[in-house]
């Protein structure tokens, strides 16, 4: 029996001219004539797509743009992560919460701010476990978010289990726990981050205050300002004004920056939560 044949040569490869064989659908003949007798732009057909490269582009000109125009293809770029608010000067301030290493935040404030900003975390795609002790404040924010999909769970005071946080799977853990947080049995992790909401300056407020690394601090009484500023060593302009600050302005502080914040609901967070308050 004769072994498959794949096409069959032509009369010029019958009579020994040069021709390709084994590939269906490829005949010999001179390479030269048949390239010039297959171009399109020659013959205005169309032609085959190319075996393994597809069909021939389209050719155009080069773009190009003069050196000094190139500012005006600049886009503004801002930082990476949620927006929880603007600053003095009406621009976003941004809070990079789902970092690749273990990022702890401590909120002196409401139960309102740590509410807006488990919904925005979750926004950006992290799941969110609350360890609170009043679980009824809660309820209505977790089955609101996710549009269905559980992205916000509940979890009684030292019973929330590990999370697997990853690169994909972000968490972010808020303890609504009172004013004397018990030690956490789910820590900061990489790609989990821990916010732990005071009421209040408590006795362990200090120990937090200075293991995180971010503090956002509301409208406290004029001792504890003086006490906060003396924990985060604040400017005496800055700590004072802490006991004058407005529903729903922020100071953040970092270790190397600090920043006043005035968080803006949007019309879905004000019908779900209501308006920026200090106090529940």
């Amino acid at each position: 029996m004769s072994a498959p044949s794949f096409g069959t040569p032509d009369r010029a490869g019958a009579s020994g001219a040069t021709g390709v064989s084994g590939i269906p659908g490829v005949t010999g003949g001179s390479g030269r004539a048949a390239s010039r007798a297959t171009d399109p732009r020659r013959t205005g057909r169309v032609t085959r797509p190319r075996f393994g490269f597809g069909l021939v582009g389209p050719r155009r000109d080069r773009h190009s743009v003069p050196l000094e125009q190139l500012d005006a293809m600049a886009l503004p770029v801002g930082d990476d992560g949620m927006v929880i608010g603007v600053d003095a000067e009406n621009r976003p301030a941004v809070l990079g919460i789902n970092r690749p290493v273990p990022y702890d935040i401590t909120l002196i404030g409401g139960l309102w701010t740590a509410q807006v900003m488990a919904l925005r975390a979750a926004a950006t795609g992290a799941r969110i476990a609350v360890e609170t002790g009043r679980a009824q404040a809660w309820t209505g924010l977790a089955q609101a978010a996710g549009g269905g999909q559980p992205c916000i769970s509940l979890h009684d005071v030292g019973r929330v289990p590990p999370q697997g946080a990853s690169a994909g799977s972000p968490v972010v853990v808020v303890r609504d726990c009172g004013m004397r947080p018990p030690r956490g049995r789910v820590v900061s992790a990489p790609w989990q981050s821990v916010v732990t909401l005071l009421p209040y300056l408590s006795p362990v407020a200090p120990r937090l205050l200075e293991k995180s690394s971010l503090v956002g601090v509301q409208r406290v009484s004029p001792d504890e300002a003086a006490q906060i500023g003396r924990i985060m060593s604040l400017p005496r302009h800055e700590y004072e004004a802490l006991s004058t600050l407005a529903d729903g302005v922020t100071l953040w502080c970092t270790p190397n920056d600090r920043q006043f914040v005035m968080t803006q609901a949007t019309d879905a967070e004000t019908g779900l939560l209501g308006g920026a308050r200090r106090m529940d």
